[in-house]
């Protein structure tokens, strides 16, 4: 089977080749791991991941996935529970997560990525998967990457009470975003966590898994953005991994807070441009 000239993706059947996209196209689906999972393909180039923070969705990734794709092959899916992919069954943690993610890859026939870009909770994914093998980049962004755990015992007291509660979900998220998100992206397949309660659990199984170990291992060239005024996730947790990660380099972004793509679009895009060129 060929792909037709200027055809853009749809929803495979099991005997669908995947045909690679020409033109942007919304919320393409595909079951993976008995998951309906949503996710945007775009550009054509070396395939660049994106990987959202919890509480989030590919939606939160548009803007920059659309630029990186002038000159890549973008892929951005809705993780499980977020988005319009649909909750998983049980309770999972990052390793959980990073498998389901080579998964989708291997079942898109997309082969391992040239750089995956993680954002917040993203970000502790990508780094644990990298040292699973499950994900092999040749290159790394990690933006305002989660998963050192080696807080203040007040931080993670908020977390705990915060974890039992929906409001979790966009707990990190700018206030101009964030009703918006709880609007349109929850209550969809199962994702509200009043609807999935296991994504409670999943929350706190999450938050409680440090990575540093897992980023010890990492080899590849790391490119860290952090934001200056971030109260989630701090600056010194890029620094930490910056220590840790051998073939790393800090980039602090003033004016920004959590959502720093967001709020310093130009220049996040910009850095991270330089570093896949």
């Amino acid at each position: 089977m060929s792909c037709p000239k200027g055809r853009v993706g749809s929803i495979p059947t099991p005997r669908t080749k995947i045909c690679p996209l020409l033109s942007y196209n919304k919320h393409m689906q595909i079951v993976v791991d008995d998951l309906l999972t949503s996710y945007e393909l775009q550009g054509k180039g070396k395939l660049v991941l994106l990987l959202h923070g919890w509480g989030d969705s590919a939606k939160g990734l548009k803007d920059l996935a659309g630029q990186l794709a002038k000159q890549h092959q973008v892929v951005a899916l809705d993780l499980p529970g977020f988005g319009a992919t649909q909750a998983p069954k049980e309770v999972w943690n990052l390793d959980n997560y990073g498998q389901f993610v080579a998964a989708f890859l291997a079942k898109l026939e997309l082969g391992q990525p040239y750089a995956v870009v993680g954002h917040s909770n993203g970000g502790a994914l990508a780094v644990r998967a990298i040292a699973l093998q499950a994900l092999e980049p040749q290159k790394l962004v990690l933006l305002a990457a989660s998963g050192v755990r080696t807080g203040s015992k007040v931080k993670r007291a908020v977390l705990k009470v915060l974890a039992k509660t929906g409001s979790v979900a966009t707990l990190w998220m700018p206030e101009r975003y964030r009703q918006g998100l709880r609007k349109s992206l929850y209550g969809v397949a199962g994702s509200d966590m009043l609807v999935a309660p296991q994504l409670q659990e999943t929350f706190k199984k999450t938050v409680r898994q440090d990575v540093q170990r897992s980023a010890a291992t990492i080899t590849v060239p790391t490119l860290l953005i952090y934001a200056a005024d971030d109260k989630a996730v701090p600056v010194s947790d890029g620094q930490i991994y910056h220590k840790l990660i051998k073939n790393s380099r800090l980039e602090i972004i003033a004016d920004s807070e959590h959502f720093v793509h967001l709020d310093q679009p130009e220049k996040v895009f910009a850095l991270i441009k330089e570093f896949l060129a």
